[in-house]
């Protein structure tokens, strides 16, 4: 049943198109396994999302052998897709699924990491369920590391080994993020952020030191529930506590609903085996007529500057690719549609150079990924502005209110100024 990491990589012949599971199952054997047979290989075209750990196929070494194309940027591709030694596919979280569903990428071979099969026959996905199901449904052949320490998650990332044609045994620690402690500035915007999350909210946030804050600051809060795309070891204290309970939602009523997860030791332990959690597939978790039939949903994102229309830039800076349009847009969309849905866009009002990210007009070459049409809360540590239904006007007096202080003058001027460009109705009174 089980083969050598030369053996199953051994399978992979040039030309061939391959798939990296994501995030934290990223299998790193397997992709050492890879690497040591670059040589032999050619035009191989590697498709992922994000992944934790090493990215060796996309050292410049490699580049001649290995194309790599993600559908989020990590920070261990950012500098290869910077520049040009790997690419970007813009596409919605939600949507990723169908490109393989419908052919349009067509994986050769499916790298993959699973907890060992069940009395049953079935290996779990574990920890990152998000695109691969549609990935599995299609691939020609499947290569897997098995490794005991990959948790057991019930949902959709189930597959019988039968499905599998080569497996390798591993025994590696899943790999693991520490969020930075908050500081005062991240508590500040959390504190925003929390004042607008009610009782019997469906929540949706990342992971990250504004979402970890923002989560602490709920323990008095009551039925929450939580339908994300991802998350982290925030909310198991909420869960213990039973502020997190489920029992407000209309989808999966009392259920954990996401698609993966980073974190630590004690969030892997925590989901293994656990039935409250559910790992679904990324094209039913970010569902807009899905996420939209659940009560209150708040969903928190970040950006990483807005003009004073409202145009959120979340997946680069200027012309420079630093992220990806991810679930953004979906969650936007879909609490926008919740019946009390709140979304919800918080960032610091500065960047750490001191400039401002409420900005007149967004830096040439960045990407709209929440346009001004979709906006509704946007929050800093000096406090909320709510720009739905607001005219232009009204949208750039709400954020400079938000501004930083120092920045506030001058994003007041540039407001008067567009009254003789293209926004001419834009005026400050």
């Amino acid at each position: 049943m089980y083969s050598t990491i030369s053996e199953a990589i051994g399978l992979i012949k040039p030309g061939s198109n391959l798939f990296i599971q994501t995030a934290a199952a990223a299998p790193q054997q397997l992709i050492k396994g890879l690497i040591s047979r670059a040589q032999e290989l050619s035009d191989i075209t590697i498709y992922q999302m994000h992944t934790e750990g090493e990215a060796p196929y996309a050292q410049p070494e490699f580049n001649e052998i290995f194309k790599v194309n993600c559908f989020f940027i990590g920070a261990n591709l950012r500098k290869a897709v910077q520049e040009g030694r790997a690419d970007y596919i813009p596409v919605f979280l939600s949507e990723i699924p169908a490109l393989f569903r419908k052919k349009i990428i067509q994986i050769d071979f499916a790298l993959i990491h699973v907890s060992p099969p069940d009395a049953h026959g079935y290996c779990s996905l574990g920890v990152s369920v998000d695109i691969a199901p549609a990935v599995l449904e299609t691939a020609r052949y499947i290569i897997a590391q098995v490794n005991p320490n990959m948790p057991r998650t019930y949902g959709d990332g189930f597959i019988h080994v039968s499905k599998i044609d080569a497996l390798i045994e591993v025994s590696d620690e899943i790999l693991q993020i520490v969020i930075e402690i908050p500081d005062e500035l991240n508590y500040k915007i959390a504190a925003n952020v929390a004042s607008l999350i009610e009782d019997g909210a469906t929540l949706q946030m990342g992971i990250g030191k504004i979402p970890n804050a923002v989560l602490s600051m709920l323990t008095s809060h009551k039925r929450l529930g939580i339908h994300t795309e991802m998350f982290s070891d925030g909310i198991i204290d909420l869960i213990n506590a039973g502020v997190i309970t489920g029992e407000m939602k209309k989808k999966r009523k009392y259920k954990i609903v996401s698609s993966f997860m980073v974190g630590t030791n004690r969030l892997y332990k925590f989901v293994n085996d656990n039935p409250i959690i559910e790992m679904l597939d990324i094209a039913y978790v970010n569902e807009v007529h899905v996420i939209r039939q659940n009560p209150k949903v708040t969903a928190v994102n970040s950006a990483l500057e807005i003009d004073i229309t409202g145009q959120i830039c979340a997946d680069s800076i200027g012309t420079k690719m630093y992220s990806g349009v991810g679930g953004q847009m979906d969650f936007m969309r879909g609490a926008s549609l919740s019946e009390g849905g709140k979304p919800i866009i918080s960032m610091a009002s500065i960047t750490a150079n001191g400039e401002s990210k409420i900005v007149p007009v967004l830096k040439p070459g960045a990407g709209v990924v929440t346009t001004r049409a979709h906006v509704h809360y946007i929050v800093t540590e000096y406090g909320v502005a709510y720009l739905y239904g607001k005219n232009l006007k009204e949208r750039a007096k709400a954020l400079i209110e938000i501004a930083h202080p120092k920045h506030r003058e001058k994003l007041e001027e540039a407001a008067h100024t567009f009254t003789k460009t293209n926004y001419h109705s834009l005026q400050i009174q």
